[in-house]
């Protein structure tokens, strides 16, 4: 039978007294990211009102100075705020502390001003606060290292780790030393531990994900969760035998929430890698893609629940779920409500897993990729409805186009592997509906206690997944090792033809811009949103050089069938994470591209939903608002109101919560691709959001916007 959930439950655990919501006053603060341990994303504050948005101005606007000059950068910070002193990070990862009230620069702390570049994608979502007497601390990653800071002055905290740092890439149990391992979100503090997840490359060479409990006095690692089990660990028969040895992933990328009184986490995963491709994983892959509860001072699972078994299409867990309390039958149930990629919430029972409205285990399509094995079934919950379109007819594709895009859309519409929301990956073309990144995403979703309703943004964007069989066979015709490594390490993101696409710079001609030694530093370190490439041998790190500066024809004593061999690669690689477009670069389905929607979870249904976001050219031939693909997440307030930005073009929005009608929206200097946050300083309420742009094509920006009511 499928392990679709399982709980290990002390009889104690049930005699514990409902969990009460905390504190009003912990709802008036934005300590936390996401505005408190349970990630409502709700403010009970009500200065700002249904009444009075439509006058909110700019009160300041901090520009942290170090956006890219190419448009690649980004800024995805929900900030903090402890008293009247604001928390962010930069584009460039650099920690920033800035007076509440009138966005001044109190002190900045930059990890990299050593010379150093970070090993990764230069993306952080927000920092940590720790506080004991006189001891504030703020905890951040940047690269592969947890720094402790003096939240007063933001010096290291010497006696954290080592100097005040902590290398994440040890206390793991395997050597991840050429391995891409950080954290872009930050971790949370349960009492004197930071309990932290970690972001990894999704390749066939990647870390597992494995949650660890950090001393914040010390950096000592107190304990360790293995997410992809150890032997004789629960649902390491889930897994291959010598699975731990060598697979990654199942990574808890996008944060977690906390039940303080229960003294419980939980903790979204991921898939584990490689993303496309899991013939040498066989099996439901606990505890990937798993809501997962464990106990906060040791580690121990109390239950999980898994919502994709062996993931074949990146449908990681996006957000952390919001902790909530549901009505059922005259009772009040403490609950988590975990949103997906797929558009689906489900709503569980917060002590033990159970599903609060049902769940069915329905068939799934087979796989016909060669060593694949796709699980049977996959978990669906009835209710609430999905929050997304799952599902795409040839009558969907958009026809806001000529005739001869509507004519492209429809010829490879019908070559598309498609018809089912778990359609396998394959050397055809997959459709991908919703997309890579949602349906839900990062930015994740808020919870409004007053009304018991769960507000969440999502995208629209169909994209397509191509695989292509990389494995050296007896007979085959051997491409150059270098052009084989590129094809199985770079071409998902720059392309098979190394013509660039989704933000990834193209490498043709690579010589007239870089030279060798840059390029082999940037393979060697990572750099921008490229993870290191260490975990390559010497004779293959120089195949890869030389085709990438075109002289290669082949390398004598090194073939694609002795790589292959020896690096224990997968058979199929992919052709990059590529959206579907019209030739004008709409998404190729009909509006609405972008949604917010209100869903009311005591009786699992939505109660609406509006369009997100706007096309000016769309507009402009007089078009009903069409929504935009958007990334960052909603906040909801005790004044009735729901901001976000989030959107492409560039705005953010106020939308009354009882009826999704739109109140206020001002324009930013860049994409807001963030949550907000708000707050209360100097006896005003603010609303600051990051302007970071950098996604979806638009242009980078480097400002923290805050507005207010006039004085």
């Amino acid at each position: 039978m499928p392990m679709r959930f399982a709980i290990v439950l002390p009889v104690i655990l049930v005699l514990l007294p409902a969990c009460t919501a905390p504190p009003d006053e912990t709802l008036t603060t934005w300590q936390t990211y996401l505005g408190d341990p349970t990630s409502s994303q709700y403010a009970a504050l009500d200065q700002i009102n249904t009444d009075n948005v439509d006058r909110l101005r700019v009160a300041w606007v901090y520009h942290t100075g170090d956006a890219g000059p190419d448009d690649g950068t980004q800024m995805q910070c929900n900030p903090i705020v402890v008293d009247t002193v604001l928390y962010a990070t930069s584009p460039r990862l650099k920690v920033l502390a800035l007076h509440a009230a009138t966005g001044a620069e109190l002190w900045t702390f930059d990890p990299f001003a050593g010379g150093d570049r970070p090993e990764g994608p230069g993306i952080n979502r927000g920092v940590a606060y720790w506080a004991a007497g006189d001891d504030r601390r703020i905890l951040f990653v940047a690269g592969a290292t947890l720094y402790a800071l003096d939240a007063a002055t933001g010096r290291p905290i010497t006696t954290f780790g080592r100097g005040g740092r902590v290398d994440l890439k040890a206390g793991l149990g395997r050597d991840v030393s050429d391995l891409y391992v950080t954290a872009r979100t930050p971790g949370i503090v349960f009492e004197d531990l930071l309990i932290l997840g970690s972001s990894l490359s999704e390749g066939p060479a990647t870390a597992p994900g494995h949650i660890r409990a950090y001393d914040v006095r010390t950096g000592e690692q107190v304990w360790i969760f293995h997410t992809i089990p150890h032997p004789g660990e629960y649902g390491y028969e889930t897994w291959p035998p010598e699975a731990w040895k060598t697979v990654g992933g199942a990574n808890a990328w996008a944060g977690m929430s906390l039940d303080v009184r229960r003294g419980l986490v939980f903790v979204p995963t991921g898939s584990a890698a490689y993303d496309f491709y899991g013939g040498n994983r066989h099996g439901e892959n606990l505890f990937a893609n798993t809501l997962l509860a464990l106990d906060a001072r040791t580690g121990t699972r109390r239950w999980h629940f898994q919502t994709v078994h062996h993931d074949l299409w990146d449908r990681d867990l996006p957000a952390p779920p919001n902790l909530v309390t549901v009505e059922r039958d005259g009772r009040r149930i403490d609950a988590v409500a975990q949103i997906t990629k797929t558009g689906f919430v489900f709503v569980l029972d917060r002590e033990t897993g159970a599903p609060l409205f049902p769940v069915e285990e329905r068939p799934a399509p087979p796989s016909d990729l060669r060593g694949e094995a796709a699980w049977p079934t996959q978990p669906v919950p009835l209710r609430p409805p999905p929050f997304v379109r799952q599902t795409l007819a040839e009558d969907d594709l958009n026809d806001l186009t000529t005739p001869e895009g509507r004519a492209a859309l429809r010829e490879r519409f019908r070559t598309l592997r498609r018809g089912h929301l778990f359609t396998p990956p394959s050397t055809e073309g997959t459709l991908i509906f919703p997309g890579f990144d949602g349906g839900g995403e990062w930015g994740g979703a808020a919870y409004d206690p007053e009304t018991g309703w769960l507000y969440v943004n999502a995208s629209e964007m169909p994209w397509i997944l191509t695989m292509v069989d990389v494995e050296p066979r007896a007979g085959q015709e051997l491409t150059s090792a270098g052009k084989y490594l590129y094809t199985v390490s770079c071409a998902g993101c720059h392309g098979a033809d190394r013509e660039g696409h989704a933000g990834f710079p193209p490498l043709r001609d690579l010589a007239r811009r870089r030279s060798e030694a840059d390029v082999r530093r940037i393979l060697e370190r990572g750099s921008g949103f490229m993870p290191s490439f260490r975990h390559l041998s010497e004779a293959q790190m120089a195949a890869l050089m030389a085709f990438l500066f075109d002289r290669e024809t082949g390398t004598p004593g090194l073939d694609p069938a002795a790589i292959h061999r020896e690096a224990g690669l997968l058979p199929y690689a992919h052709t990059g994470w590529h959206r579907w477009l019209t030739p004008e670069g709409y998404p190729a389905v009909k509006p609405p591209w972008g949604t917010l929607s209100a869903i009311d979870l005591n009786r699992g249904e939505i109660v609406w939903q509006v369009p997100l976001g706007a096309v000016p050219a769309l507009a402009a031939r007089g078009l009903p608002p069409t929504g935009t693909e958007n990334y960052g997440g909603p906040v909801v307030t005790a004044g009735g109101l729901v901001f976000i930005a989030a959107t492409k073009d560039e705005k953010i929005r106020a939308f009354d919560k009882r009826t999704g009608t739109l109140l206020w929206e001002a324009d930013l200097p860049a994409g807001g691709y963030a949550t907000p946050a708000t707050y209360m300083a100097g006896g005003r309420q603010y609303v600051v959001v990051a302007a970071g742009g950098g996604k979806m094509g638009t242009k980078s920006g480097d400002a923290y916007v805050a507005f207010a009511l006039p004085d």
